[in-house]
């Protein structure tokens, strides 16, 4: 390693982590520290902006746009004192490297760096792949300058989210909801999930039926002696399949020109064929042969560790990171399938001594990846090393979780430079003709691989959870033309059309790549952000979108189209490439795209709008709220229309006959009085809203309806859906439904018991009353300021005077309960292979292996959650680590003259008495007393003013 004697280097690097492995390369007279990150970014609100340019116009975007677009930036809070720190080193070092990752988010850093800094002695930037101790010395021996065009790149990447987010997120709090946020790419994510959505709503299934064949082989030789045919033909013209029916309307295709069997065809056709004799008319055998996948990148980093691992794009980020920062892979934010001389050497030294030499091609293989603009001159993503250590020989180093995801990477290294899989696929016809002279033509597959290859090493998984594995056979009877069969059963099948399936984070990871949106680095925050604004749950795997995405996908349709456009935002990733290669100018970009100056640079389009402001602002006026905000869903039997409004309160269902405009709940209202208007239950997928679903919702289920009447008062009781769930309601008396009861089962009875509470159980001997009720935390007997816990709802109703009083006179029980058992026992945890279970705890339901609790989140059960979901949830735990523990607030000396306050406030009390003028001076004396006796509050701070989030 070069170093001049007595010269000491200052290197930086993002994480402390990354600095620990590094510093542990590097001999004596290298100092190494960490800029946690981002060390500058634009203001995040009106308190980050400086002093001198809170008067500026500007200022709220912190983006000078009339002036050449220049970037205000501001350090940190959280990272001044680091800066400080480095600001010390870089005085006391004779040179500094700039060891940021090796993206365009690392050389952003390396420049902020020099720009916060201010060094007075040489910079240089040093660049690596991995952090190994070659990689690290080679990166000291060969630095290079700052590349300017990829910090340009990501500057007009990070002023060009600022402008959207700013500009079109007050457009959703106007028209939509307060606090909600638009991105450049965030909103083309919600727009994806919206519309596969919508598909599952319009949706229309489809019946139809075949018929499985039990086929076998008379005098059978070697292998298998039956094998299963399916009916693909009757008298020549194809059976329908799953494919042949319009999704919307569930009828089969105009022109598809197939036989659609019904239950009744398929069993009577079945029957015909029972008995009858079978005759292979066609078996065609090729050589079958499938090559290695290529090598990770981010993006299928991603997906294949949501399908194996279960684990969310964060969750695999977050372990690739410290994967890498610790030296066991490469760097993981890449687009590139390419692998280095030396990677490729290392893995089939490795392929040889685990598989032997036939497991090695001739040559080595090389990919070329599909991804737009990728990063070819950086490598995939792989173990790292020239000698790749083996799953075995790290997994006492590293956690559960990262030891899985290391496994994956080296299983997908070492099988992309095997030999290809080869064996043999058969297609085999067999015909049958009825009883009545129908001719019917049944298929089967086979397929056998003879050397697994790759397949040894490695077997990728598939997004459809139904579809066969690549390494999975089915062998066939050895069949030739004109061999008699034999029916062992003839079995009649029914089959429904399924709709699309929801995407994933795997998938719709898949499919920003396939349309070019997004870069590696964005991919897992593209994820998270969408969840976390309220535009996605997830149920399982499977990503839902609220109603109020559909409002603000539904008004940038209407109004911005082409900002949600696919075409727009992957060319708008290109133009930033460019950029990046120095063959774009980024103030030209942002001009175009901004103010709408066409000089061949920027979204054409936009340009011709006069760009994002004049869009934004002037239709503005068009856009109207209330028809934003509605999602139509279908005319109902009484020609009334029913669409889901999104509301203050959350979504509710609305129904009116067209030209009729139901008046808007009041609020804090929930249901008209006229019956048109019920809440939506939390959790409730927008494809579940069938007409079957909101009948029930409107007359039945947590719509309003009236159960009857009091006989004692006369008025009517009402089932309600509130805010908290459902309740009955009479008068002013209101009484929410027990943990056992249901809405639509909840009887007239059963409301009168509820609205009986709470019960006055009888008068104790001291002359207090004693009642039963049902609270927070459940049913309980109270008697003045003493309460007691009930064992059951039902006691409510039963408990006698003497029970409630022997309650109450036992101690009240320090500390918590005995443990109760738990709601559900879900198994072994595939990360940790800790039990786990689910408990009932003081808010609700949560799953925990003894050391992580986590909530339920809405719209899960204990009955549905899978153990997937409950090690995904609990991993997140895990992730940020235990909550900090809650300082003990320190005890405030009491007020002085307290006292002499409460004698005065006595005194002017009796002053009060004589005339109505003393006593306004009495309030007033009073309200000043409790001032001075109050302990002192220093005042709170005046809050900021926030700008929009972005993403």
């Amino acid at each position: 390693m070069p170093s001049n004697a007595g010269t000491t280097r200052l290197v930086i690097v993002e994480s402390p982590a990354k600095a620990k492995t590094i510093s542990g390369y590097l001999g004596p007279g290298y100092v190494v520290e960490a800029s946690f990150g981002h060390v500058r970014d634009l203001p995040r609100n009106a308190a980050d902006v400086p002093a001198k340019y809170k008067g500026e116009s500007w200022a709220r975007l912190g983006v000078d746009v009339d002036n050449g677009f220049h970037a205000l930036y501001v350090v940190s809070a959280d990272r001044r004192q680091q800066i400080s720190k480095l600001v010390k080193l870089s005085k006391e070092v004779d040179e500094i490297f700039l060891a940021t990752d090796e993206d365009r988010e690392g050389e952003a850093i390396a420049w902020h760096l020099v720009e916060t800094l201010k060094p007075k002695v040489p910079v240089k930037r040093m660049v690596f792949h991995e952090i190994t101790k070659p990689a690290i010395q080679a990166a000291v021996a060969n630095p290079r300058e700052i590349d300017r065009d990829l910090v340009d790149a990501q500057e007009a990447r990070r002023i060009l989210d600022r402008l959207y987010g700013y500009e079109v997120s007050p457009v959703l709090w106007k028209k939509v909801m307060p606090k909600l946020s638009a991105g450049r790419v965030q909103s083309v994510a919600t727009r994806i999930v919206v519309e596969r959505e919508r598909q599952r709503m319009a949706f229309r299934t489809a019946e139809y039926w075949d018929i499985l064949a039990t086929l076998a082989v008379v005098n059978a030789g070697e292998g298998p002696r039956t094998f299963n045919a399916t009916l693909i033909a009757l008298n020549g013209d194809r059976i329908a399949t799953g494919k042949d029916f319009e999704p919307t309307t569930g009828k089969v295709r105009a022109g598809a020109g197939v036989v659609h069997l019904d239950e009744s065809g398929a069993r009577g056709l079945a029957a015909r064929l029972d008995g009858r004799p079978f005759t292979v008319t066609r078996v065609e055998e090729k050589p079958y042969r499938r090559r290695p996948y290529a090598p990770f990148i981010t993006s299928t980093l991603q997906q294949e560790a949501a399908r194996k691992l279960r684990l969310s794009s964060q969750q695999t980020m977050r372990t690739a990171q410290r994967l890498y920062e610790n030296g066991y892979i490469t760097y993981m934010r890449t687009d590139s399938v390419n692998l280095s001389e030396t990677a490729i050497s290392a893995a089939r030294r490795q392929i040889v001594e685990l598989y032997g030499e036939r497991s090695v091609p001739p040559e080595p293989r090389r990919y070329t990846g599909k991804v737009k603009n990728a990063q070819e001159a950086h490598e995939a993503i792989r173990p790292a090393g020239d000698n790749f250590r083996t799953p075995g020989e790290v997994a006492k180093e590293l956690s559960a979780e990262e030891f899985k995801l290391y496994e994956l990477i080296w299983r997908r290294t070492i099988a992309s430079q095997m030999t290809d899989a080869v064996g043999s696929s058969v297609s085999v016809r067999i015909r049958a003709v009825s009883t009545s002279q129908e001719e019917a033509d049944f298929g089967a597959t086979g397929k056998t691989i003879t050397d697994p290859g790759f397949l040894r090493a490695y077997v990728e998984s598939s997004d459809d959870e139904n579809a066969e594995a690549e390494d999975a056979e089915r062998r066939l009877p050895t069949l030739v033309k004109d061999q008699r069969l034999t029916a062992d059963e003839l079995a009649a099948q029914g089959h429904h059309t399924q709709p699309p399936s929801r995407y994933t984070e795997a998938s719709l990871v898949k499919a920003l790549e396939e349309l070019g949106i997004g870069r590696p680095s964005t991919y897992a925050s593209i994820m998270q952000t969408i969840q976390d604004r309220g535009y996605v749950t997830k149920r399982g795997q499977a990503m839902i979108p609220t109603f109020l995405a559909f409002a603000v996908i539904g008004l940038m349709e209407r109004h911005y189209p082409r900002l949600i456009d696919y075409d727009f935002t992957a060319t708008m990733e290109n133009e930033l490439d460019e950029i990046a290669g120095g063959d774009h100018a980024a103030v030209d970009f942002l001009t175009a795209f901004y103010f709408g100056s066409s000089n061949g640079a920027g979204d054409q389009d936009i340009a011709r709008s006069g760009g994002l402001k004049k869009l934004v602002t002037e239709n503005l006026s068009e856009i109207d709220a209330r028809s934003v905000n509605s999602i139509p869903l279908f005319t109902d039997e009484d020609g009334r229309e029913v669409v889901v409004r999104v509301g203050r309160y959350g979504p509710y269902l609305q129904r009116a006959v067209p030209g009729e405009t139901p008046a808007a709940p009041a609020e804090g209202e929930e249901a008209g009085p006229q019956g048109d208007r019920a809440p939506i239950p939390e959790g409730m997928a927008p494809d579940e809203l069938t007409p079957e679903k909101v009948h029930e919702l409107f007359l039945g289920g947590s719509g309003e309806r009236k159960l009857g009447d009091d006989p004692a008062t006369g008025e009517p009781i009402v089932l309600k859906s509130g805010r908290f769930g459902p309740y009955v309601s009479s008068g002013e008396r209101k009484s929410s439904l027990l943990r056992s009861q249901t809405p639509d089962s909840l009887s007239l009875d059963e409301a009168l018991r509820l609205l009986s509470l709470p019960r006055l159980v009888g008068v104790a001997p001291d002359g207090v009353e004693v009642f039963a009720n049902n609270g927070r935390y459940g049913p309980y007997v109270k008697q003045g300021e003493e309460f007691r816990s009930l064992e059951s709802e039902e006691q409510m109703f039963t408990v006698t005077l003497d029970e409630a009083l022997a309650l109450l006179a036992a101690p009240k029980t320090r500390g918590r309960r005995a443990a109760a058992p738990p709601l559900r026992e879900m198994g072994v945890d595939p990360l940790t292979e800790k039990p786990l279970v689910i408990k009932d705890g003081r808010f609700g339901p949560y799953v925990t292996d003894g050391e992580f609790n986590a909530s339920l989140r809405r719209g899960q059960t204990p009955e549905a959650l899978s153990i997937e979901e409950a090690s995904e949830m609990l991993a997140d735990k895990r992730a940020k680590g235990p909550a900090p523990r809650k300082k003990a607030a320190a005890k405030k000396a009491p007020a002085k003259k307290a006292t002499a306050a409460k004698k005065a406030t006595a005194t002017k009390k009796t002053a009060a008495a004589a005339k109505s003028t003393a006593a306004k001076k009495t309030t007033t004396a009073k309200a000043t007393a409790a001032r001075k006796a109050a302990p002192a509050k220093k005042a709170a701070p005046k809050k900021a003013a926030t700008g929009p989030a972005e993403g």
